[in-house]
């Protein structure tokens, strides 16, 4: 049911550009958690597992769904909550193009509604996992920050977050003068995505948890004098995000005369053939799938000073 409503939903949201997202709510022991609707593949009841050894702690092992073998998260474990009973359903999800499972107690319904009705989460610790809060009628929902779980799961991500390809001399001095705006919710990668872009040259980078305090931020460099590109030169922006998505970012940013020319990138774990063709609708001066940051960067100078993309030909 839930794979039938994704895809139902996926069309909506295409053709209405709304600030809108869906979630799958699941609960473990007395607490309600929610996950993006575009990062489930499906939902399936609890099936055996092999166990590997030497797995993360967090991994049950790995279960079979259509002749692929999917590595099993224990969601409880993970986040070091008790289970009223025998967790029962896997939450089968793709997430930075890495199929993996996460074991959970019970999944209740999907929710549709607007990304500002979102809060961000309560600094309560340095490890949260939780990236955002709804408030429901009668209870809370957390959105839990899944890419950061895998992350640490599977630290080939990171890798490819924080390992960057050398660039000629020019080119990082180049960079080194342009002011970058990053919006992503996720502290961990969030961190390592400015991190990483000042180890390439990129030293004026200016980040957001948000949309919504990005495009103020922006709002307010639009309002100064001068020429806009000597305020901004290139917007990098997560899709999910707490107040306002990415897709409603780069649409107010198009739609305002002063930043309509400032590049857009989408850097997110959504980048699917649905999800890039709503991009490519709303302006997107390009897309890349987290975690490439050297994609990431070799588009970024293309867009600002016309470098040629790796195989371009091939891509065109």
């Amino acid at each position: 049911m839930a794979a039938e409503t994704n895809g139902d939903k996926k069309g909506i949201l295409l053709e209405t550009g709304t600030n809108e997202f869906e979630i799958v709510e699941f609960s473990i022991g007395d607490v309600n958690y929610g996950i993006n609707v575009a990062k489930v593949r499906e939902v399936i009841p609890r099936t055996p597992v092999t166990t590997m050894p030497q797995a993360h702690p967090y991994v049950d092992g790995l279960f079979t769904l259509r002749g692929k073998a999917i590595p099993l998260v224990n969601l409880p474990r993970c986040l070091n909550v008790q289970a009223k009973s025998e967790p029962k359903n896997i939450i089968v999800t793709e997430i930075n193009n890495y199929n993996i499972g996460f074991l959970v107690e019970n999944v209740s319904r999907i929710h549709r509604i607007s990304w500002k009705d979102m809060e961000p989460a309560p600094e309560v610790g340095d490890q949260s996992r939780v990236v955002g809060i709804i408030k429901m009628e009668d209870r809370i929902v957390l959105l839990l920050d899944f890419e950061t779980i895998i992350a640490e799961i599977n630290p080939e991500i990171n890798a490819k977050l924080t390992t960057i390809e050398d660039a000629a001399e020019d080119i990082k001095t180049k960079r080194s003068g342009v002011h970058v705006v990053v919006a992503e919710d996720s502290p961990m990668l969030r961190d390592l995505l400015v991190t990483t872009l000042h180890e390439s040259g990129y030293h004026f980078v200016r980040s957001f948890g948000n949309g919504q305090d990005a495009w103020d931020y922006l709002q307010d460099l639009a309002g100064r004098s001068g020429n806009i590109d000597d305020h901004v030169g290139i917007i990098i922006s997560d899709v999910e995000m707490p107040k306002m998505d990415g897709h409603r970012l780069l649409k107010l940013v198009r739609a305002d005369s002063r930043l309509s020319e400032v590049p857009l990138v989408l850097f997110s774990s959504l980048i699917s053939d649905e999800m890039r063709i709503k991009g490519e609708q709303l302006g997107a001066s390009g897309q890349v799938a987290k975690p490439e940051i050297n994609q990431l960067i070799g588009l970024l100078d293309h867009l600002i000073f016309d470098v040629p993309l790796k195989n371009e030909d091939e891509e065109e």
